[in-house]
């Protein structure tokens, strides 16, 4: 088992408002890399990223692109140059977020470094939204895999992120536990989908269906794996909360699965709201411990 190469984007940049800024160093706080190594992994430390915390651009809300666009430019390509070093030392990244777009600059550091790999989108939506059809909520944290898919009505700098354009194709995402309303209102995205409702009666089973759809067009896959799509009564951890998803532990039986499997590449934790946890600390906690749990080499097969 490859060494992970931890790295932490303190960025509420692309959100919708602040908090995800203070996630990394709460998580470390918490003892994750502690818990890590505790589980049999081998982490190298790649340390925390400049913190960029949420502003209102008004020219965001004027032009119809994203609010703080520039802002959220600069934190994708800082994160996309660490990432590379990681990829460079033969490390396999673990990125902790931060905001979802961070999965960009991810994926963009895979494709320069000539590795092509898919998305298991674990996350309580689908990130489908655009610029053109959301005007009203210009928050580029909903719109990141229609960015990296180069949909219509995208913003063309986000979009244009990476060495290619798209950077990812439809067939090579799988939206695994979602319980957002559908977000390919256009019919343009034929990814695989795995609603939470097929998810909640066997979490692992189903991580091994979506494991089969998705390694049938590629060996090799990052996990995206954003806090919402965990029911926020089951823990309040999540920017934006939603209400009718999975419970952490079904999250966490099927991301075992998912990181356990010889083509996982790396793995992007997003969306970690420390304000919204209890403030003894106990959410960040259980959120560490899950998922240090769903990462212990000791789960390993022969």
């Amino acid at each position: 088992m490859t060494t992970l190469g931890l790295l932490g984007v303190p960025s509420s940049a692309a959100a919708h408002w602040p908090g995800q800024e203070r996630a990394p160093a709460v998580l470390r706080a918490a003892g994750l890399v502690e818990l890590l190594r505790r589980a049999g992994r081998d982490v190298a430390e790649h340390g925390d990223r400049p913190v960029r915390r949420w502003a209102a651009s008004p020219s965001g809300t004027l032009d119809g692109g994203p609010n703080n666009l520039d802002a959220v430019l600069d934190v994708l390509g800082d994160t996309r140059d660490a990432v590379a070093g990681i990829l460079a030392a033969g490390e396999t990244p673990f990125v902790v977020g931060g905001e979802c777009t961070l999965t960009i600059a991810v994926v963009s550091a895979f494709a320069a470094a000539g590795q092509d790999v898919g998305l298991m989108y674990v996350d309580g939506g689908q990130d489908l939204m655009t610029p053109a059809d959301h005007p009203h909520e210009p928050i580029a944290d909903g719109m990141g895999v229609a960015h990296l898919l180069d949909l219509p009505g995208t913003a063309p700098a986000l979009s244009g992120f990476g060495p290619r354009r798209p950077l990812i194709t439809a067939d090579h995402v799988c939206f695994f536990g979602y319980a957002d309303d559908e977000e390919d209102v256009h019919g343009r995205v034929p990814s695989w989908r795995f609603p939470a409702s097929s998810v909640a009666p066997d979490p692992a089973a189903a991580a091994e269906l979506a494991l089969s759809a998705l390694t049938s067009v590629t060996e090799r896959f990052v996990v995206h794996l954003d806090v919402d799509v965990v029911n926020f009564l089951d823990l309040p951890a999540a920017d934006v909360p939603q209400y009718r998803g999975l419970t952490l532990d079904q999250v966490m039986r099927a991301v075992t699965v998912l990181t356990q499997h010889p083509g996982f590449a790396g793995l992007v934790l997003t969306e970690f709201n420390p304000d919204h946890g209890e403030p003894d600390g106990s959410t960040a906690r259980r959120l560490a411990e899950a998922v240090a749990t769903a990462l212990a080499q000791e789960t390993l097969g022969p």
